[in-house]
């Protein structure tokens, strides 16, 4: 049976060829940073709370004292891809399309087949495998150089740096939260605000909380579990008899929100306008204001229409 752990042993071979590029290269910050977390996909389950701990600490350090740099001179010259773009045209995007169709199809039709794949997760299986497959046909379509993809995998990934984990750390971060019990001390807050009885304030509450939350930890998987179990949970679901499909799902949405207007979700946010060049760093952040405020009405609007019916 294909498991989760296929999945990890698959990312933790693309992040040991990172590291092992990075020494090439003469970047030992990148190369001992990717391969921290080439290790911890590979044997993290193995290493323990504490070995996972002092992992994570060595990722922070290599981070927080610029140890990470940008790639110099890897870069594919210009006139090659406007040869290969007047070549192949369009063709290109279907192999980049290849991968979210797999996720979508596998996702579907997967769970017919437990015996051969974890039907828990068969979506981000199903993805590793759409991956593959567009390695796979790229190599067959554009014919090129053996290590080029690696080369400009390791060139991306060291121009986006620590932002490409930063979704993993601050999930994490979420769930430690939910633990310690900040959701309970948030919905101590906000029974206190709330009007007894008012519905549409614990609407309100719940999706401005969430993304509020967003913004200020960076993602909306760690503002998620603190904002369900502060008002989702026992006041939509519990008190008022939420859908509880609905109540997450749009929730969720609502958090997505706050990372359209935040520059802790530094690898939506900040890295494009690096990479872009932009002379104002926030300046994806101010262009997105104007949808995310519409969107985050809309969307409270959503559960309390919708979840309550």
């Amino acid at each position: 049976m294909i498991t989760l752990t296929y999945v990890y042993w698959l990312a933790g071979a693309a992040f040991a060829a990172y590291s092992l590029l990075g020494l090439r290269n003469k970047r030992p910050g990148n190369a001992a940073f990717w391969g921290l977390l080439a290790l911890s996909m590979f044997a993290g389950d193995r290493l323990g709370d504490f070995g996972n701990g002092l992992l994570v600490l060595g990722l922070v350090g290599i981070a927080g004292f610029g140890g990470l740099k940008r790639a110099e001179g890897d870069e594919v010259a210009i006139t090659v891809k406007q040869e290969r773009a007047k070549r192949h045209g369009n063709g290109l995007f279907a192999i980049a399309l290849i991968i979210p169709a797999v996720a979508l199809i596998g996702t579907l039709l997967f769970k017919r087949v437990p015996e051969w794949i974890d039907p828990k997760q068969v979506t981000l299986i199903s993805l590793a495998l759409g991956v593959l497959l567009a390695l796979a046909v790229g190599y067959v379509r554009l014919r090129p150089a053996p290590m080029l993809p690696i080369q400009q995998g390791s060139r991306l990934i060291d121009s986006v740096g620590w932002a490409a984990i930063l979704p993993q750390m601050l999930a994490s971060l979420g769930a430690v939260f939910a633990l310690a019990g900040v959701g309970d001390v948030v919905g101590g807050l906000a029974g206190q605000a709330i009007p007894q009885g008012s519905l549409i304030g614990a609407v309100l509450a719940y999706g401005l909380g969430m993304a509020l939350f967003t913004m200020v930890m960076g993602n909306a998987f760690a503002a998620f579990p603190v904002m369900v179990a502060a008002i989702g949970m026992p006041l939509l679901i519990k008190q008022y008899g939420g859908d509880p499909a609905i109540v997450c799902a749009i929730g969720m949405l609502a958090g997505f929100c706050g990372t359209l207007m935040t520059p802790m979700a530094a690898n939506f946010n900040l890295v494009p306008a690096a990479l872009l060049e932009l002379k104002d760093k926030n300046g994806v952040i101010k262009a997105q204001i104007g949808t995310a405020l519409p969107l985050l009405a809309v969307n409270i609007a959503l559960i309390y229409l919708l979840a309550f019916r």
